[in-house]
C-alpha cells in the first residue's frame, strides 16, 4: 500500500503553525496528477482530515506581503492569494491593496475545502466521486486515481516478485 502522511503542530504563536498544510496538499495533488499549479499564487490555509480549509493566523500579513511582492514586480492583473473563506471577515487591509483588488490588479480568493484550492489552482474540475468509486475523467482526483492505481499495481507485483503487468496466471503457466 502506498502511504503519504503530513505532519503539522498546531502551534499559534510567531511563525510556527500548520497554515502551509492545504499547500502541502496541492503540491501532492499536483505531483500526483501532473498538473502544474498556477506560480501567480500565493496560497495559505490549515486541513483537517475531510478536506476543509481552516482560518489561520496573519492572514494580513501575508496578503500585504506578497501584494508588496507583486507591486514590485509589477502587477499584471493575475497574481493573487488564496486564503480560507472563515479569514475573509476580520480582513483589514491598507488602502494600496483594497484599490488594487477593486481595480482588478490584484485577486483574493476564499476557498472552503481542497476541491475548490484545486480547482482554482489547476484550471481543471477536482471530481467528484461518482456511484462506481471512479473520478470522471479530466478531472484532477481521476488523474491521481490513475496514478495512485499504477503505484498500486506496481506494489502489488513487487510484493508477489513479478513485474507489474504480469498476471499470476501467466507467472503459474507450465505450458
Amino acid at each position: 500500500s502506498l502511504t503519504a502522511q503530513i505532519t503539522f503542530e498546531q502551534v499559534y504563536e510567531g511563525v510556527d503553525g500548520d497554515s502551509a498544510s492545504s499547500t502541502e496538499l496541492y503540491a501532492l495533488l499536483s505531483s500526483l496528477s501532473g498538473l502544474p499549479l498556477r506560480q501567480d499564487l500565493a496560497v495559505t490555509g490549515s486541513v483537517n482530515q475531510h478536506g476543509e480549509i481552516q482560518p489561520i493566523g496573519g492572514a494580513i500579513e501575508k496578503i500585504e506581503g506578497f501584494f508588496a511582492v507583486c507591486k514590485a514586480r509589477g502587477l499584471n492583473g493575475k497574481q493573487g492569494v488564496v486564503i480560507p473563506a472563515q479569514n475573509i471577515e476580520n480582513l483589514m487591509l491598507k488602502n494600496e491593496v483594497v484599490e488594487a483588488v477593486k481595480e482588478g490588479l490584484f485577486h483574493i480568493y476564499t476557498v472552503r475545502n481542497i476541491e475548490e484550492g484545486i480547482e482554482l489552482l489547476t484550471g481543471l474540475p477536482a471530481g467528484e466521486k461518482k456511484e462506481d468509486g471512479a473520478y470522471p475523467e479530466g478531472s484532477v482526483f481521476y488523474l491521481v486515481d490513475k496514478k495512485l492505481g499504477a503505484y498500486n499495481e506496481i506494489m502489488g507485483a513487487a510484493g508477489n516478485g513479478r513485474e507489474a503487468g504480469q498476471s499470476k496466471q501467466s507467472e503459474s503457466c507450465s505450458c
